[in-house]
């Protein structure tokens, strides 16, 4: 892994002007993140902050993995095996250190995925795309509104 050098990030923000930065912490993109338990560097990511206070840092590659998600994709025919990512609870503490915001796209396509592969499971006869993406829709809103409130920690902080 290559992890963000506090004084480079320093350079980088005053140098470019740009209004975010995605800090390198031991986050990965997708839904393979970790050989053995997940680990994010907490000690680089205060350093960071110390250096940019009240900057607003980003977490690429944050997904969590819920684990319910890919147990129901591979019970309707998907092949998810081994997936894990980053611990909520490591998400609910960088959440409180400078990181604004926190990408968990994965998340939201295993959502996705596993309500799809349920619905035309249980309705063979379905294909009309307005059937199986309505509970698709409803996961995404429920998977994402538990993050919001209970990792993120960004309730009415619109």
């Amino acid at each position: 892994h290559v992890y963000t050098d506090p004084d480079e990030a320093v350079e980088f923000v005053n140098r470019t002007g740009c209004d975010s930065l995605a800090v390198a912490i031991g986050t990965s993109h997708g839904a393979y993140k970790f050989k053995g338990e997940a680990k994010l560097d907490f000690d680089r990511l205060a350093r960071i902050g110390d250096k940019l206070p009240n900057y607003p840092l980003v977490l690429h590659g944050a997904s969590s993995v819920p684990q319910e998600f890919v147990s129901q994709c591979n019970q309707y025919g998907g092949q998810v095996g081994g997936a894990k990512g980053v611990p909520e609870d490591m998400l609910r503490k960088a959440a409180g250190m400078n990181v604004c915001k926190i990408n968990v796209d994965t998340d939201i396509r295993l959502a996705v995925t596993a309500s799809i592969r349920q619905y035309l499971a249980e309705h063979p006869d379905q294909f009309d795309p307005r059937a199986y993406l309505t509970p698709a829709r409803d996961a995404v809103k429920n998977m994402v509104a538990h993050k919001i409130r209970n990792v993120m920690g960004s309730s009415n902080k619109a």
